[in-house]
C-alpha cells in the first residue's frame, strides 16, 4: 500500500508552476469564462506575485502528489511484462463486454503509449473503429463515434477530435498517435466541444487512482482542464453526464487512502482493472443493475 510521505527541501519552482496551473483552471472553470477559449491569459503581475508566495497546505499537497507519482512510476517500471500483458487483456475484455460500453454511441478514449506505461487500448479502439450496430447476448452494440485527444500546446490545452480509421492518426512530437487537424479531404475534424450530440462515455488514462474517485495524472493538467470545460458545456446544453471510466493496472490503485486532490481535479465515476468494473459514483452504480 502506498503512503504519502515526502522528504527533502521544498521545490519552489514546482510549487510556483502548480499555483499558476490552479489559477489557470480557476479562470477556465469560472462561469464568466468561455469554454471555447482554452488558451490561458499571459501571467499578470498579481499572478507572478502569487506564484512566489508560500501556502504550506498547498505546498504539502503538491509534495504528496510528487511523491506518489514517483512511487507509482517505479511500481509500473517494475511490473513483470507477462503480468502487464495479462492485465491489458483482462481490462480490455471487461470494457468490451460491458453493457455501458456496448450501449454508448459516442466515446472519448485515448491511444495508449508504451513509454508512459498506460493500460493498452488497442483492442478497444479497433473495436470502435470497425464497429457496426449488432446485438450480442441481449445487449445492442451501438455504432459508435470515436474522439481521440490531440495536445495543442504546453499550457494544458487539449482537443478531442473525431476519427474514423487509423489513417486519421499521426505521430506527435512526443511519439504518441494523435488525430490530424483535417481529414483526407482537407476538412477540419469534428471537435467534440462543437458536436451536436453529447458524449456517453469517457475512457481516460492516469497514473494513480483511489477507490473514492480520485485520479492522479502525470502533472500536465490536460485531462482535468478538458473535463472541466466539457462539464461546463453539458451544463449549458442540459445534456446527461457521461460515464467517466479510468483504466488501471493493479499497482496504480491506492488501497484504503485518498489521493491528495484540489477542487480542480476531476474525479472518475468508475475504475476498470483486471479484477473487473469498480463503480464509485452513483452514476456508475446504476450500471451494476
Amino acid at each position: 500500500m502506498l503512503r504519502f510521505r515526502t522528504s527533502g527541501a521544498p521545490d519552489i519552482m514546482v510549487y510556483a508552476a502548480k499555483l499558476l496551473f490552479i489559477n489557470h483552471l480557476r479562470n477556465i472553470a469560472s462561469p464568466s469564462s468561455s469554454s471555447a477559449n482554452l488558451r490561458p491569459p499571459a501571467a499578470s503581475s498579481s499572478t507572478r506575485s502569487m506564484s512566489t508566495s508560500f501556502d504550506p497546505s498547498l505546498h504539502h499537497l503538491f509534495q504528496q502528489k510528487h511523491s506518489l507519482r514517483s512511487k507509482v512510476r517505479t511500481a509500473l517500471k517494475n511490473m513483470d511484462p507477462i503480468l502487464t500483458s495479462q492485465q491489458d487483456d483482462a481490462i480490455q475484455r471487461v470494457v468490451l463486454d460491458a453493457p455501458w460500453f456496448k450501449k454508448s454511441s459516442s466515446i472519448c478514449a485515448y491511444i495508449s503509449c508504451d513509454a508512459l506505461r498506460e493500460v493498452d487500448t488497442s483492442r478497444i479502439v479497433s473495436n470502435i473503429l470497425s464497429n457496426n450496430e449488432t446485438e450480442d447476448q441481449g445487449h445492442v452494440q451501438m455504432k459508435k463515434r470515436l474522439y481521440l485527444p490531440r495536445v495543442e500546446d504546453k499550457n494544458s490545452n487539449m482537443k478531442m477530435l473525431k476519427v474514423s480509421s487509423y489513417d486519421d492518426l499521426v505521430l506527435s512530437s512526443m511519439n504518441i498517435l494523435e488525430p490530424t487537424l483535417v481529414d483526407c479531404s482537407g476538412n477540419p475534424r469534428e471537435d467534440v466541444m462543437q458536436a451536436t450530440d453529447p458524449v456517453d462515455l469517457f475512457i481516460v488514462p492516469g497514473l494513480a487512482f483511489d477507490k473514492f474517485g480520485g485520479r492522479l495524472g502525470r502533472s500536465g493538467g490536460y485531462y482535468d482542464m478538458f473535463l472541466k470545460n466539457y462539464q461546463e458545456l453539458i451544463k449549458k446544453k442540459n445534456w446527461k453526464q457521461p460515464l467517466l471510466v479510468a483504466l488501471s493496472y493493479s499497482v496504480q490503485i491506492i488501497e484504503n487512502e485518498r489521493i491528495p486532490t484540489t477542487p480542480y481535479d476531476v474525479p472518475v465515476d468508475a475504475l476498470v482493472s483486471a479484477s473487473g468494473f469498480m463503480p464509485i459514483s452513483s452514476v456508475a452504480f446504476k450500471y451494476c443493475h
